[in-house]
């Protein structure tokens, strides 16, 4: 597929996903979705790969659904929103939150609707101070989907979860990582240096064990403790026979730097 929606590249184990329709702030039509989809196959696919970095080309981040790209004037059908959820955000939002290597958002600018919990599907996200993040949904008669309603209360708690989603207000870059939203807020100048050295970082580091981490994680918000002490045992155990195990207290006892392969 040549893609006209985004860019795609990969280079020094780092995959660059850009949102790039800049002139509609990156909101998604269904041939971005599809572009997008392929993209995140070849992530899939590729075991050269050891990082994802997604964000948006322009002045915005992703202002979520073109809305230009459905139909609902006077006259016409009702369009069937639960079925756009379900072939492209719900699908789109579970590979994020699954995919086999860790994800890096670097927000600059507006994240709103769809763009905003698409921002928040991922593992790590750093936002320029200009950018914003805005659930306009009620704006439109609508709910804040692609997880929004999940990661909201999850990220801030049920009461500015609540107040974000209701009254659509805008929250800066700087109060929402200051509200735990985000991992982090810097100025816009430092955005592209801070996510590369990020990215680096990750694709540097042992994959599996950043992603095994990710999924305990997750675990652990819909599990008791016992439970979660025997997925960390069965984690350890595995990682505890991987090669960059085994590499990382070599590293440690040679003072050295590891070289691990993320396998």
């Amino acid at each position: 597929m040549s893609f006209e929606t985004i860019a795609f590249t990969v280079e020094a184990g780092i995959a660059r996903l850009t949102l790039n329709r800049p002139d509609r702030l990156n909101s998604f039509t269904d041939r971005m979705h599809e572009e997008v989809r392929e993209a995140l196959t070849r992530v899939e696919t590729d075991p050269a790969i050891r990082v994802l970095v997604l964000t948006g080309a322009g002045r915005g981040f992703c202002a979520g659904q073109d809305l230009n790209d459905r139909s609902v004037s006077a006259g016409d059908a009702a369009p069937d929103l639960g079925a756009s959820v379900e072939k492209n955000y719900k699908p789109l939002v579970l590979r994020l939150q699954n995919l086999r290597v860790p994800t890096v958002c670097a927000v600059n600018g507006v994240a709103a609707g769809a763009g905003a919990s698409l921002a928040l599907a991922c593992d790590v996200v750093v936002a320029g101070r200009s950018a914003s993040f805005l659930q306009a949904f009620s704006k439109i008669g609508l709910i804040p989907d692609t997880g929004g309603t999940w990661f909201l209360p999850q990220r801030v708690g049920m009461a500015r979860a609540m107040g974000l989603a209701l009254l659509a207000e805008k929250l800066p870059a700087g109060k929402a990582a200051e509200w735990g939203l985000i991992w982090q807020c810097v100025d816009d100048a430092e955005l592209a240096a801070t996510v590369d050295a990020l990215a680096t970082q990750f694709a540097t580091a042992p994959t599996r064990a950043l992603v095994r981490t990710r999924q305990l994680m997750r675990a652990s918000m819909s599990q008791d403790l016992a439970a979660q002490l025997d997925a960390e045992r069965d984690a350890m155990r595995e990682l505890g026979q991987s090669p960059d195990y085994r590499e990382g207290v070599a590293a440690f006892m040679e003072k050295r730097v590891p070289r691990f392969t993320g396998q």
